[in-house]
């Protein structure tokens, strides 16, 4: 069973006292106050998945605050507790947004079935949350397989830090798949219960970007109509994947620092400090420490940031990896168009393994989505495949006025292409390996 962050609220000692034992026992977290006033500050500090409230609270009615806490966390579950039970009352607790109802005197099992059935309920809305996610991602680019070498120690490395909740820093070209390292990070990690909240630092403008991350209060700005909690709210417990974080404004990284470092951060409007317990994944595919001596990146929160720092390597430095990707692409795209594909044709498979790929990953995944969309037939040919990818034909041939380098590059890029291995490349080639690897770095192959 999950534990969760409980907030209990009631004005005599001994029920808070027991109420507080009870669910310690079982694991969970427990703050226990006597007034609303010292709820609704509790519940701003931290972030909590129930409530146990009593409904009468001195000269104060317990009622009232069932709305308040669910316009500050809409996610919490408010079990109601009182000695003056009656159907009325059950029906308005409910109606205000209550989730469960113990009548006083109430026994220690009682309390702890009631919690059992939040957990379970916590757990349930977090998985229904990370299935939506991924019914909308859904992709065979999302599953991490490499016959690499280079990749395979990243991915490796990748599995180690998950362990932990130390800080990762993705770095590589844009498409080399920095977003699903993320994503596996996550699903690897004890947290993989919890939310992943991914956030694209350059796709909302700066000034927005800080109410995105870190929540603002109503009225806060100029279309503030209600409050918003903020991404790192929603996925406490979790992960928070900042994409290009390069991208920051100057005011975001000093307050994203601060969350680093204390786990402490102020929504828009509110004075009031807020604590949030969240792991931080960050990527980006500028070079940080080159906007760092520019000015333009808060050196600070760049350490911050580089505690374990990953590069993705670009497709054009594996090979070995873009034909079984695309096969991959073909039987999603296929699927996903009800067309029967079979494969690639030579010239078609020569034209994947001589492409540079700047685009990486990406690039050839919307490559082989258009094959398949324009093909006619259950064979992917050249000609399916872009321009950008197969332009008109300027290969040189034998006896053309060219180098003998420019013979020798598209030789080795049409054996390999038609090679099994490394070493079968090499022995058609009639060379070892060491040198086949120092002719692909020359031409970048």
């Amino acid at each position: 069973m999950n534990t969760l962050k409980i907030l209990i609220v009631d004005d005599e000692t001994n029920i808070r006292k027991t109420l507080a034992y009870c669910l310690a026992a079982e694991g969970h977290t427990v703050v226990a106050v006597s007034n609303p006033a010292d709820a609704m500050e509790e519940s701003r500090r931290l972030v909590f998945d129930m409530a146990f409230l009593d409904l009468k609270l001195g000269e104060e009615s317990g009622m009232d605050l069932i709305p308040a806490l669910l316009a500050d966390s809409s996610w919490i579950k408010i079990v109601v507790i009182t000695a003056f039970a009656s159907i009325e009352s059950v029906v308005e607790a409910m109606r205000r947004g209550a989730t469960d109802y113990l009548s006083k005197p109430f026994s220690p099992d009682q309390v702890k079935l009631a919690a059992g059935r939040i957990a379970r309920i916590r757990e349930l809305e977090t998985q229904i949350a990370a299935l939506k996610e991924n019914m909308q991602r859904l992709g065979p680019e999302d599953r991490l397989q490499s016959a690499n070498v280079g990749m395979q120690r990243v991915m490796e490395v990748a599995r180690k830090a998950a362990a932990s909740d130390a800080i990762v820093l993705l770095q590589g070209e844009s498409g080399t798949g920095k977003t699903v390292f993320a994503r596996a990070i996550h699903s690897w990690s004890l947290r993989a219960v919890k939310p992943l909240a991914v956030v694209a630092c350059p796709a909302i403008p700066s000034e927005l970007l800080e109410s995105e991350l870190f929540g603002h209060a109503k009225g806060a700005f100029t279309g503030a109509v209600r409050d918003n909690p903020g991404r790192i709210a929603a996925c406490e417990g979790g992960t928070l994947f900042l994409d290009e974080v390069g991208d920051l404004a100057p005011g975001v990284q000093a307050k994203l620092l601060r969350f680093i470092q204390d786990k402490e951060y102020e929504r828009l409007g509110e004075s009031a400090s807020r604590k949030a317990d969240v792991r931080i994944i960050a990527a980006t595919n500028v070079d940080l420490q080159k906007r760092v001596a520019e000015g333009r990146f808060r050196e600070d929160l760049f350490y911050r940031l580089n505690v374990i720092s990953l590069t993705v390597p670009p497709l054009r430095s594996r090979p070995e990896d873009i034909l079984p990707l695309a096969m991959d692409f073909l039987a999603y795209f296929g699927r996903a168009n009800r067309k029967r594909m079979l494969g690639f044709t030579d010239e078609a498979q020569l034209a994947l393994t001589s492409h540079p790929w700047p685009g990486n990953v990406r690039e050839l995944r919307n490559a082989v989505e258009r094959a398949v969309i324009l093909s006619c037939g259950d064979m992917i040919g050249r000609a399916d495949l872009p321009e950008s990818v197969v332009p008109a034909d300027t290969a040189p041939k034998i006896g053309d006025p060219v180098s003998l380098a420019a013979i020798e590059e598209l030789h080795i890029r049409r054996v390999l292409a038609a090679s099994a291995s490394l070493q079968a490349a090499a022995d058609v080639l009639g060379i070892d390996q060491a040198t086949l690897w120092r002719r692909r770095k020359a031409y970048g192959i």
